[in-house]
């Protein structure tokens, strides 16, 4: 089968930062579903174990964990499944990724595709949709319902992959007042489209910019992006026994701020539960189809911004060097494998 990954890490300028190869299609066993893959999306993670993990000398490790496509076989414990069913999930970064032919998942971290979209349009949304209900629901703990919630919750980094969804499931999904952050005009309009109830710019003091908008006090702190830049001001003007959730990797980040106010800090890793086979492992089953089904009902719509062509290495090069650059919003998606990726 084709896959696209990559040996050494390297500079994505690099010519085989990322390289078109050959491998043998995988056998599924046990709980796994083997997927003939027909879209991915590009995640920051792809990004970060590219540069950091470089995988055994004579191995090629193949990036990739958003996924949507088609059931192709089943191991023998296999039971939310069968051959021919539409699928999307995000995989494991403990296993080989989904920038393939071919892909082995575990059952149970899968969902069924929205049947009112496109296998690109459903790419675009497993991780971070696993990202922003995890964080929005079992770290932060907010209560799903439309009943007034007397908390703003501010989302740092609105117009990016999980912002685009959390802003949506804060939205439509709870009574919380919701404000995302966004420097760039065309990334402001992004999140107010999306639901924010207002947009303010990251990039100059927050403070007088919150204040100014006169809302309930900002019970919740969704860090995204560049905690270790804002956290000291956002512990500033969070209210007492607030709750503060990240998922990025600051650099410095003193939790000690934050004792005064008894604010409590909340760490989302969606890896988490296929990584250490957690006994609620399956809820990632079931919030995906959660998903799906708000989006067919079109309480939820699909964040993707930009495709990028067929899955290969020079259009997920494209795609990993503007997620490098911080200009992305939404996601990016490649669909599909031309019979010419090989060279």
């Amino acid at each position: 089968m084709k896959a696209v990954g990559y040996q050494k890490s390297l500079p994505i300028e690099a010519a085989e930062a990322l390289i078109d190869f050959e491998t043998a299609i995988p056998e599924p066993a046990g709980r796994d579903i083997r997927v003939a893959v027909k879209a991915i999306s590009v995640n920051p993670v792809d990004t970060k174990v590219r540069k950091r993990a470089a995988p055994p000398e004579g191995e090629t490790k193949i990036l990739g964990y958003d996924a949507a496509g088609i059931v192709d076989a089943a191991g023998p414990d296999v039971t939310l499944f069968k051959a021919g069913d539409e699928v999307f999930y995000a995989g494991s970064i403990l296993r080989q990724g989904t920038n393939a032919e071919f892909h082995l998942v575990d059952e149970r971290i899968v969902g069924h595709k929205p049947r009112t979209l496109s296998f690109a349009q459903a790419a675009a949304l497993p991780l971070t949709s696993i990202t922003a209900w995890e964080l929005l629901f079992d770290r932060l703990g907010v209560a799903p319902g439309k009943s007034v919630d007397p908390r703003t919750l501010l989302i740092v980094g609105g117009a990016g992959g999980v912002g685009s969804i959390l802003i949506q499931l804060a939205r439509r999904l709870t009574g919380l007042t919701v404000v995302a952050t966004a420097s760039r005009p065309e990334s402001q309009k992004w999140c107010r489209d999306l639901g924010a109830h207002a947009v303010i710019d990251h990039a100059k003091p927050m403070k007088e910019q919150i204040e100014q908008l006169k809302f309930p006090p900002l019970g919740l702190v969704a860090s995204l992006t560049n905690t270790d830049r804002h956290y000291k001001a956002l512990a500033e003007l969070i209210a007492p026994q607030g709750k503060y959730g990240l998922i990025d990797d600051p650099a410095e980040f003193n939790v000690g701020v934050f004792k005064a106010k008894a604010v409590s800090i909340h760490w989302e890793a969606m890896f988490a539960r296929p990584s250490f086979q957690t006994p609620d492992m399956i809820a990632q089953h079931l919030l995906l189809n959660d998903v799906a089904d708000l989006l067919d009902k079109v309480v939820l719509r699909t964040t993707l911004d930009q495709t990028f062509g067929t899955i290969n290495a020079a259009n997920l090069k494209r795609a990993h060097a503007l997620l490098e650059s911080g200009q992305s919003r939404g996601k990016i998606v490649l669909e599909g494998f031309s019979p010419h990726a090989i060279v």
